[in-house]
């Protein structure tokens, strides 16, 4: 029930409004191909496009959520999606179905800036990341199972897209207008972004993890149908399936949340995912190829919602959580594109030896990053201990809310003595009583 109660159910909705079109890459890219007079790598240049868009607006927006208010910025971008998919899904023509995607996709990644930035401003970002996981997976899942029986027109995954972003735009209201409505004290200062370096590494690897998992993402459609024999409606199960599985997935990952820490789920779990893209790959009948998308799809949103919680926790006004989701999105719209022409290249098998290849690479700095930073900032006068749970805070006088700072855990962070050069107090009476300092004295958060 808590969990129920703390949710940020109206984010988890945006969230899952803007993460929507790359969970339906795979049969939005085969429709375009099958629809319209467009050939299979003419279609996924059109969904490169799509998500580079996306992209494209995370990189653009990513420190200007607060200035221009969550709710405006929300509604801006859902009703973008709406008017650029819905007119994708009712027109033939090529230029104008381009066009409508390129703008839906800049709505899509304009909801999805505003729920990466909330999310890392909650207490638990990993909670709510799964919550959002949990939706996404869940409607993209019905999507594949409905779709099939509705016919074979391209414009039915970007209508279900468009309709998703209308019903979700009345939630926007319980958005914040602005800041998010904490108190200037609670509120981190302005300021250069924290953790540079590791966020660098964590943007590049991600981006090089996004463009793995979606370069196979994006011709699964065509593995099913022309590799591994599978009819329409088959394949439509077999994704549905899939997805249902990553639900169990996220469930697990939300179960355990930090106790596993970031490391092992991230380079582990990465190390999984290659051996799984090989066997999906590879697969020549239905059952391998139903195995491998189902392994590979329970594995993936674990990893991603770990990935997510990592970014958050570099910077609490989540700038690093838009700029890696951000380089998620460029990976993610390379994809499509990656994948074709490395099928038609190597084959489908030899583009999954390529593929896990360079997941193994990037999972080793990956890892080093979750090992090297696992804290999160928290608020002015907080330190941070490395095992990823936050400690107590040591000096405020800011009026912060109790419920806001995280109980006493086992000390983790190394105490340092520091020589104060003050003449010592003989008497007793010198003391005052025990209490915190005054908020100019106070310590900022520490070093990643």
């Amino acid at each position: 029930m808590l969990a129920l109660r703390t949710t940020p159910w109206p984010l988890v909705a945006v969230f899952t409004a803007g993460y929507l079109p790359p969970y339906l890459l795979p049969t939005t890219v085969g429709r375009l191909d099958t629809g319209l007079p467009l050939s299979a790598t003419q279609a996924g240049a059109v969904g490169s496009a799509l998500l580079l868009s996306s992209a494209g607006a995370g990189f653009l927006l990513a420190s200007r959520v607060e200035r221009a208010g969550a709710r405006t910025l929300a509604r801006l971008g859902l009703a973008l999606a709406f008017l650029g998919y819905g007119a994708a899904s009712l027109t033939t023509a090529v230029p104008a179905v381009v066009a409508g995607a390129v703008l839906g996709g800049f709505g899509s990644g304009t909801a999805t800036t505003v729920a990466a930035t909330r999310i890392a401003a909650e207490r638990d970002p990993h909670r709510a990341s799964t919550a959002g996981l949990l939706s996404v997976s869940a409607l993209a899942g019905a999507v594949y199972l409905t779709v099939p029986h509705l016919g074979r027109s391209h414009g039915l995954p970007l209508a279900a897209i468009a309709l998703t972003a209308l019903a979700v735009w009345p939630l926007t209201g319980r958005l914040p207008a602005g800041t998010g409505g904490t108190s200037p004290a609670a509120r981190p200062a302005s300021g250069p972004l924290p953790h540079r370096r590791s966020g660098l590494v964590l943007a590049v690897t991600v981006l090089c993890w996004s463009l793995a998992q979606n370069s196979l993402w994006g011709v699964s459609g065509r593995i099913g149908l022309t590799q591994a024999g599978l009819g329409d409606a088959a394949l439509g199960l077999v994704f549905a399936v899939a997805l249902g599985a990553g639900l169990m997935g996220v469930l697990a990952a939300g179960a355990l949340g930090p106790r596993l820490g970031r490391a092992m789920p991230v380079g582990a779990g990465t190390a999984l995912i290659a051996g799984c893209i090989v066997v999906s790959a590879s697969a020549t009948t239905p059952t391998a190829f139903a195995t491998g998308e189902i392994a590979w799809n329970t594995l993936y949103p674990v990893v991603l919602s770990y990935l997510i919680g990592l970014a958050a926790s570099l910077d609490a006004r989540g700038r690093w959580a838009v700029l890696v989701g951000s380089a998620s999105s460029l990976g993610t719209a390379a994809g499509p594109l990656a994948g074709s022409v490395l099928s038609a290249q190597a084959g489908y098998a030899g583009m999954g030896l390529v593929l896990a290849g360079g997941l193994l690479l990037v999972a080793v700095p990956m890892t080093a990053v979750a090992l090297h930073t696992g804290g999160r900032p928290l608020l002015p006068g907080t330190i941070r201990r490395r095992g990823g749970t936050p400690a107590a805070l040591v000096a405020a006088a800011t009026g912060t809310p109790s419920g806001a700072v995280p109980e006493v855990g086992a000390a983790e962070q190394p105490v340092v003595e520091i020589d104060v050069d003050a003449p010592a107090l003989a008497v007793r009476g010198a003391y005052d009583t025990a209490g915190p300092r005054q908020a100019a004295a106070a310590p900022g958060p520490g070093p990643g």
